[in-house]
């Protein structure tokens, strides 16, 4: 039996889903824990759900302690390699959750915990924002759903709260269908998430860019195709470029949105212009070597640790969905990427518990993962202490941009 479905008693239905146990006190495991997501969403969960019982997997046994003492005494730290299968599974016996946080995801090639999951019949979640690694994560759909686990993947903040707004949106608009979407990112530095978000860029760099044209796929340069997109006040315009994200492909197959693509843009300026160099003179092979990314990373960490501290943590998502019936444009900004982060990756956590998501691998965009009649808790959660979070707002805004497809 799939252990899920933890509902708070004020919001319990009467009957819990046949395949799933019920009642407070859940376990969930949060691999990566002692990163920079895992430790956001271990804190958003104790906060949204003081009940949970929280378990903190990672290697690093000095920063789990430090983190279990802060989460109190409803949290316990397990020390874990997720490349280890008979480990994972060790330690997902009695969880009820486990949400992998434990990227890079670009440089794994391999589904170990979702693998993990399915075999010990326990609910998964990730934050996966790879490309690659979310569609070999869907191939397990199958078994997923005959073992009756509940998963969701790409279920962070970007891609995550991006792709549920996009679905909210398009149902605003009584079903019209979709003709162009865009996404577009920005965060602040790194976010404050140091080397681990800087090395998810390098290896995006070494990646073609799919995006989708009139329905046909084309691969363009990453880091190319500059627009300067207006993000609302409190952040203004910004310059964003063409990145390699999961959230296209799977707009594109599951939505049929025939043209997709996502930019991405941070601050300060030499940033982006560091990478747009990275882009266009460093080989691929370099890019894509996950040894030479690692020293880079931690060539740069001391700079990087240092302007993190100036720009501060903002992050802002902009989607803008064209339709037959008309245009909409969602808005999300925050101060704080960690707690915004963790929020959304707790939000989706959460809905898996309380016994929104069917059995199978779902992207945020498919209703069998998170519901309609779901999604307003979910973003109401996943949005606390927004600067500004708007849906379905015509756009009035004068962008401009060097290419566009």
């Amino acid at each position: 039996m799939v252990r899920a479905c933890c509902m708070p008693a004020a919001t319990a239905p009467t009957s819990a889903p046949s395949n799933k146990s019920s009642g407070s006190g859940c376990r969930v495991l949060v691999l990566g824990g002692t990163g920079h997501v895992g430790r956001s969403t271990a804190l958003a969960l104790s906060e949204l759900r003081p009940d949970l019982n929280i378990v903190v997997g990672g290697r690093n046994r000095e920063k789990g302690t430090c983190l279990v003492s802060k989460l109190g005494e409803r949290s316990e730290f397990v020390q874990v390699d997720i490349h280890n299968a008979s480990r994972l599974k060790a330690v997902m016996e009695g969880v009820d959750l486990v949400i992998h946080a434990a990227g890079p995801f670009q440089r794994d090639d391999k589904c170990t915990v979702l693998q993990a999951a399915i075999s010990s019949k326990t609910a998964y979640t990730d934050v996966c924002d790879g490309m690659d690694y979310s569609w070999r994560a869907k191939s397990f759909h199958a078994q997923a759903k005959a073992s009756g686990v509940p998963a969701l993947i790409t279920a962070g903040i970007s891609p995550g709260v991006s792709n549920a707004e996009l679905v909210r949106a398009a149902k605003s608009k009584n079903d019209s269908a979709p003709e162009r979407l865009r996404f577009f990112y920005y965060i602040a530095g790194t976010g404050g998430a140091g080397p681990t978000a800087l090395g998810t860029s390098f290896s995006l760099l070494g990646e073609d860019v799919i995006a989708y044209n009139k329905g046909q796929e084309i691969r363009l340069k990453p880091y190319s195709g500059a627009r300067n997109i207006y993000f609302g006040e409190g952040i203004g315009t910004k310059d964003v470029y063409l990145m390699n994200l999961p959230e296209v492909k799977s707009a594109h197959r599951l939505l049929g949105v025939p043209t997709v693509d996502a930019r991405f843009g941070t601050d300060p300026f030499i940033w982006n212009w560091g990478m747009e160099t990275f882009a266009n003179f460093l080989p691929s092979d370099i890019l894509r070597n996950n040894n030479i990314i690692l020293k880079l990373t931690e060539f740069v960490e001391p700079l990087v640790r240092v302007i993190d501290g100036i720009v501060g943590e903002h992050v802002a998502m902009r989607i803008d969905l064209e339709t037959l019936n008309g245009n909409t444009i969602a808005l999300f900004t925050h101060n704080n990427l960690s707690v915004s982060v963790g929020n959304a990756t707790a939000a989706f956590a959460l809905a898996i518990l309380e016994g929104s998501t069917k059995p199978g691998v779902w992207f945020p965009e498919e209703l069998e993962g998170v519901p309609i009649e779901a999604r307003k808790l979910l973003l109401r959660r996943a949005s606390q202490g927004a600067a500004n979070f708007t849906m379905n707002r015509m756009p009035r805004i004068a962008d401009t941009g060097h290419k566009k497809i």
